[in-house]
């Protein structure tokens, strides 16, 4: 693990969010992405090293929908930056972590990415991000 890649934020208006986040942070987002595969509309802040990702649904079918159903808008994942995300997986899984996917996809912002389930990293969904070169 290098570092904390970004903080995920599920969100219900992905517009409202970012005015509140440009107002909050004193930037505005430097990118939004659909990442269709998962039904999700997200959208980047960045300041120094660290980066939120907010996240809003695009269909009832979306992880982020049934998240803010449940739970309600905020906190949703923590993503940390990998060098080797076959070898962090396996290794995470050798550990006892259960993976969400059988192996890591394109996600947002240029990254591959893989999902560990709350249920074995103490109550938070971890992802794992490698940079796609």
């Amino acid at each position: 693990m290098k570092k904390i890649e970004h903080i995920g934020i599920a969100v219900k208006d992905l517009e409202a969010s970012n005015a509140i986040y440009e107002k909050l942070l004193g930037v505005s987002s430097y990118k939004k992405e659909e990442v269709v595969s998962e039904n999700v509309m997200t959208s980047f802040f960045k300041i120094g090293q660290s980066k939120i990702e907010l996240l809003q649904a695009t269909s009832k079918d979306s992880a982020i929908h049934k998240f803010i159903e449940k739970k309600g808008e905020g906190f949703h994942h923590i993503a940390f930056s990998v060098s080797d995300i076959e070898f962090e997986t396996k290794r995470l899984i050798s550990e006892g972590f259960k993976p969400l996917m059988e192996k890591p996809k394109k996600g947002a912002d240029n990254k591959l990415v893989m999902f560990f389930h709350p249920k074995t990293t103490g109550g938070m969904l971890v992802e794992l991000c490698q940079e796609i070169k």
